[in-house]
């Protein structure tokens, strides 16, 4: 009975890893689109960046 437990908690594990890493991956590709948007839409004078930190 306990290695039947210790399978399902692992896959438990993986599944929920593998589903936190892909949710990770679609922020990450959101964040690079919205920082190359922002990249190509800075304005022409000052320093150029258009953001503050």
């Amino acid at each position: 009975m306990v290695p039947l437990l210790l399978v399902l908690l692992l896959v438990l594990l993986l599944f929920g890893a593998g589903f936190a890493v892909k949710i990770l991956w679609w922020v990450a590709i959101a964040v690079l689109i919205l920082w190359l948007i922002g990249f190509a839409a800075r304005p022409k004078g000052g320093s150029g960046r258009w953001y503050r930190w």
